[in-house]
Formats: C-alpha cells, sequence, structure tokens
C-alpha cells in the first residue's frame, strides 16, 4: 500500500495563485512548451540545496534550462557498467538529444554535501564512511579535490577550496564522457565552472587560463 498523502495546505494554495495568476497570464507560452517541445540553449548542474535557486539567478523562464541538481553539485565519470547512473543520464540527455549549447557546474558556499565530504575525509564523520551511506558513497567522488586543499591550514579557506573543487572535479569528470568530449571539441558545447556567495549574491566563474575563480565579468567571454 502507497504511503502518499494529499498536498499539504500551503502547497496546495501556492499552487492555486500560480494556476490563477502566472499560468493563466502566459497561458499561450505553456501550451506552446507543451507541444513544441523543450529547447534549452544550457543545462545547470547544481547543488540539492534550496537556497541555490537557478532559475532566479539568472532570470530564466520556463523551457531555458535543463536543470540537474544532486548533492555538491558532482559529476561522476563515464562508467558503463550497466548500473543506474541519473546523473550520467541526464548529461547524456541534455548534450546527445537537447544538443545544449553550454553546460555549466553551479557550486555554492555553505554547502553542506562538501562540508560531509571535508569531515569524512578528515575523519570525523564515521558514519558517512559506512558503506550503506549513500551520502559517502557519492561524496567519494570529491575525494581527489579534498586531497588538493587539505594542507590549507585556515579551516575557513579549505572549506571554500573544496566548494570550488566540487565545480573542477566535475568539470573533469564531464570530459571523461566521450560524447561531451566530442561535441566540446567540435565546438558545438561549452563547458563552464560557476560558484555562488548565497549571503552576498556573488557570482565567479573559473578562468581556466589562470586556474583561478574570478567574479563574473572580469575576464570573461560574453
Amino acid at each position: 500500500m502507497l504511503s502518499a498523502k494529499p498536498l499539504p495546505a500551503y502547497l496546495l494554495q501556492r499552487y492555486n495563485g500560480w494556476k490563477a495568476t502566472t499560468y493563466t497570464e502566459n497561458r499561450a507560452w505553456y501550451k506552446r512548451l507543451a507541444t513544441e517541445g523543450q529547447r534549452p540553449r544550457a543545462m545547470i548542474i547544481s547543488c540539492c540545496d534550496s537556497r541555490v535557486h537557478v532559475t532566479s539567478i539568472f532570470g530564466a523562464d520556463q523551457g531555458e534550462f535543463f536543470i540537474h541538481r544532486n548533492i555538491a553539485n558532482l559529476v561522476p565519470p563515464y562508467e558503463p557498467d550497466g548500473a543506474q547512473h541519473g546523473t550520467s543520464a541526464a548529461v547524456e540527455y541534455a548534450v546527445v538529444a537537447l544538443k545544449v549549447s553550454h553546460l555549466v557546474v553551479l557550486g555554492h558556499s555553505n554547502c553542506g554535501g562538501v562540508q560531509g565530504c571535508m569531515q569524512m575525509c578528515s575523519g570525523e564523520a564515521p558514519h558517512l564512511e559506512e558503506t550503506s551511506s549513500f551520502v559517502g558513497r557519492w561524496m567519494d567522488l570529491l575525494r581527489p579535490g579534498y586531497e588538493r586543499v587539505k594542507d590549507e591550514p585556515d579551516a575557513e579557506t579549505r572549506m571554500r577550496l573544496l566548494e570550488k573543487e566540487a565545480v573542477l572535479v566535475s568539470l573533469e569528470n564531464l570530459m571523461t564522457f566521450p560524447f561531451v568530449r566530442e561535441a566540446v571539441e567540435a565546438e558545438g558545447l561549452t563547458l563552464h565552472g560557476l560558484w555562488h556567495e548565497i549571503g552576498e549574491g556573488g557570482l565567479e566563474w573559473f578562468d581556466p587560463k589562470t586556474g583561478l575563480f574570478a567574479p563574473v565579468g572580469q575576464g570573461a567571454a560574453g
């Protein structure tokens, strides 16, 4: 027997409000999206964190972004082993079927998943090292990034660096997918690494020329 319940009252109220206002005012656009299908220009891979609202950050409308969210915005390496890979499937669909022009990995400040990785790798979270921990095994993907920043003496700086390593590890892993590499080399796809500072509303991009993150607009291509 399924344990699903009706929507809580506050969600039902918000839905009814959306249907009566935003949907009604843009009915033709929604109908077009439904009949013509989606043609997003970009895929965004971001964290599940409820504080990171991708469409708001970029002022995007429905149909503009193909969005995949997971813990700590991580992308695993290419592993065609017959297992179930949700993130890899989303990347494949975006690149091969939707043929997006841009693939963006968006990290953020105060990331709980990255903090868990830091604690796990430094021996402070033994529960995450258990084979039964889905979060721990997922955060194993970030261990190479931890190895690159573990010697930073300042804890706050180390944490921020690891948040950005989550972006870099994902960009590195994306290039292990043959269809991603082919699209990039054919100049039909560009990869982008971003880091969002939640409290200040800041946004930084990874500049491969310097190997550093910088505020958007500083040396970034249009």
